[in-house]
């Protein structure tokens, strides 16, 4: 029967993500077949856990995804699972309003307990008023025990233990600082290679040497799912293709939204830094990555930028996110302030300068459609004409923002990650 755990923390900056990745790879080679997922919008953390766990990780979201959607989604990918981990997100109760979207509320939605990673490298017996508001604040969020991480010394551990018995919270050990598994950063560039592999094996590691894994998944929740038939390849409509741009360039991509994209038609798949060609296709998806780290390759492919054009003139449907948004435009400036020409469907550049982040999750609302995504770029933007966006953008507070949606002809492009994993709505419905 598939088991499931939720990996916590109080606070960012803990060792969730390292921590997931060491355990995903640990029972990975033990030969257990572990499926990941990850809370919230986060589409950098997904790609490091199936970098970990030889399996593609999927977003769990509460603000953009219904509670039906997410339990079926969740149930779905765990049935075919030995073990099932849950990274979350932020703190424990962290969300886009109060709670909202938090790891704490995906939690009780699915009914799974909680390991909280408590970064205590500063932190003594104070720690256990901490877990004891953590324990008490949401009677229905189970945490099931404390791990800490960042901790030199077992005498420095026997204060942690302590606290976690004075609050009635199983200590589930500590693991010791280790300067060889530290995560690349998250936006100089994702580049999953073989030093990045040897970073997860030094982390499954290190964890193992210093915790007794089979007891922390003692705490794990056996899971009550029937395990699926086998099931064939999707069927699709041969009358339809849709191009999917994947490359170093193109790689922020929803697994869920691929998959409705393979309802609608025939999936390929082709890359704008290596192809000179488009596939002939009915839609054409330019997904987000890190387009700003391929400027040389992406300007000087003059073939694939006249395509992409010479489509978005001849009508074709095209969806550009962010990077894509981005690759549409007549250049982008990398962060020196040199331009590189890109596929010059819109008359708007974008800069790498003066580097600001824009972050947080956003409605659109189009005719009467209410879609939800996520906004996450260090660019801006620079229009050379002003054009009114095709729908209104507000912030998970419903603050009205000026991120737009771009229109020319069937071609659409935002700065926007939508989520249409649900199957009510998909880009390509623009019109």
């Amino acid at each position: 029967m598939p088991k499931a755990f939720v990996i916590a923390a109080p606070w960012s900056n803990s060792g969730k993500t390292t921590i997931t990745l060491g355990l995903c790879r640990y029972l990975h080679n033990q030969g257990k077949k572990v499926q990941p997922f990850k809370c919230g919008p986060d589409y950098i953390d997904t790609i490091h856990h199936g970098t970990a766990a030889h399996k593609r990780s999927i977003n769990l979201d509460t603000v953009m995804m219904s509670p039906k959607h997410l339990k079926t989604i969740f149930a779905d990918y765990s049935s075919t699972a030995d073990i099932s981990i849950v990274e979350g997100v932020m703190g424990l109760f962290d969300g886009s309003v109060k709670d909202k979207g938090s790891t704490a509320e995906i939690a009780k939605l699915l009914d799974l307990p909680i390991i909280l990673i408590v970064n205590a490298k500063a932190m003594a017996y104070t720690i256990a008023p901490i877990l004891h508001g953590l324990k008490t604040f949401d009677p229905e969020v189970k945490i099931a025990g404390v791990l800490f991480n960042f901790v030199r010394t077992a005498s420095h551990y026997a204060f942690l233990k302590e606290a976690c018995d004075t609050v009635g919270i199983p200590s589930l050990g500590y693991i010791p600082p280790e300067e060889n598994i530290a995560i690349p950063s998250r936006h100089l560039g994702l580049h999953i290679d073989a030093s990045f592999d040897t970073v997860i094996e030094n982390a499954a590691t290190h964890i193992s040497n210093h915790i007794v894994i089979d007891r922390l998944l003692e705490y794990a929740k056996e899971l009550e799912i029937k395990r699926p038939k086998k099931k064939g390849k999707p069927e699709y409509f041969p009358s339809k293709v849709i191009a999917i741009a994947q490359d170093e360039a193109f790689t922020f991509t929803y697994q869920e939204n691929l998959r409705q994209l393979e309802k609608l038609g025939k999936v390929v798949f082709f890359s704008p830094i290596h192809d000179t060609t488009l596939p002939q296709a009915d839609y054409i998806y330019l997904a987000g990555g890190y387009p700003e780290l391929y400027l040389e390759a992406l300007s000087t492919n003059k073939s694939m930028c006249k395509a992409i054009q010479k489509a978005a003139k001849d009508g074709v449907k095209i969806w550009a996110e962010c990077g894509g948004m981005m690759y549409l435009g007549n250049t982008i400036i990398n962060e020196n302030g040199k331009a590189y020409t890109m596929a010059r469907v819109f008359d708007y550049s974008t800069s790498m300068e003066h580097k600001k982040l824009r972050l947080g999750y956003r409605k659109v609302l189009w005719n009467e459609h209410e879609i939800w995504g996520h906004e996450f770029h260090y660019s801006s933007l620079i229009e050379k004409s002003s054009k009114a966006s095709i729908a209104k953008i507000y912030t998970a507070r419903n603050k009205e923002i000026d991120t737009k949606i771009f229109k020319y002809k069937n071609t659409y492009a935002s700065y926007l990650h939508l989520y249409w994993g649900a199957g009510i709505f998909t880009p390509f419905d623009f019109s």
